[in-house]
């Protein structure tokens, strides 16, 4: 089956030059006059041993924002989404990843000519990213950390491969090691309400079945006791 340009979870098996050609009409259309910082992104997010964070989960991201857009200022919503994962090291340096991109963006962003209240927004929804708990009456917040979970509700196979992709990333980390961190991050987003803004809702059921699946799976792989409504995703052990 032929690969649909226009599906959120099937932009991972575009060729680098599509999505590379995407991108850059994008960022064209977003931030006209300023190429050069267009392919400095671009390039960060083709690093080497990026196997999710790179291009195609870029792309992802700015697709469910216009999926899922209502009255937030998209503008800002986008740069914010062009930035959210600009520095993606590992491991980890002296910063977060997500404070190092928020900080990144700052200076590039008033290179640009910016004023301080925009950089101040844009930075602040970077770090967003790395909680996705915005807080109430911020649909700015809500919109991005919706779209960078969407792949959360992805099918399950695609779901699978985001999974192993990120699996590979932290390929030096020993399984227990990533097990356990795996469980703590994924743990709390299932017991939350994973999506707040309103068309987003509608994901909110794939979501969780992929959660639970996932979650089972590492409980299982640790030796863990497993919840007692456990029974609904039992049989998708792999």
């Amino acid at each position: 089956m032929p690969t649909d340009p226009t599906d959120v979870y099937q932009v991972t098996d575009l060729d680098t030059a599509t999505l590379d050609a995407e991108l850059t009409r994008r960022w064209e259309d977003l931030l006209p006059g300023h190429p050069e910082l267009g392919a400095s992104l671009l390039e960060r997010y083709a690093q080497s041993h990026r196997l999710y964070h790179g291009r195609a989960h870029l792309l992802q991201v700015l697709m469910m924002v216009d999926r899922l857009a209502g009255d937030e200022d998209l503008y800002l919503v986008r740069l914010g989404a062009w930035f959210h994962d600009a520095v993606y090291d590992l491991p980890e340096r002296e910063l977060t990843n997500e404070e190092a991109s928020a900080r990144l963006s700052v200076r590039e962003l008033g290179r640009a000519g910016f004023e301080q209240e925009d950089l101040t927004q844009v930075s602040r929804l970077v770090r967003l990213t790395a909680t996705h708990a915005p807080g109430a009456r911020d649909p700015e917040g809500e919109l991005l950390c919706d779209a960078d979970l969407a792949i959360l509700a992805a099918p399950a196979d695609r779901y699978d491969a985001y999974v192993a992709a990120v699996r590979e990333e932290h390929a030096a980390v020993a399984d227990a090691e990533f097990l356990l961190g795996r469980l703590e991050v994924m743990e709390p987003l299932a017991e939350g309400e994973i999506f707040r803004s309103g068309k987003a809702q509608s994901l909110k059921a794939a979501a969780r079945a992929n959660l639970e699946r996932e979650l089972w799976s590492l409980r299982d792989r640790l030796g863990l006791e497993q919840p007692d409504d456990d029974g609904a995703v039992e049989d998708s052990r792999r």
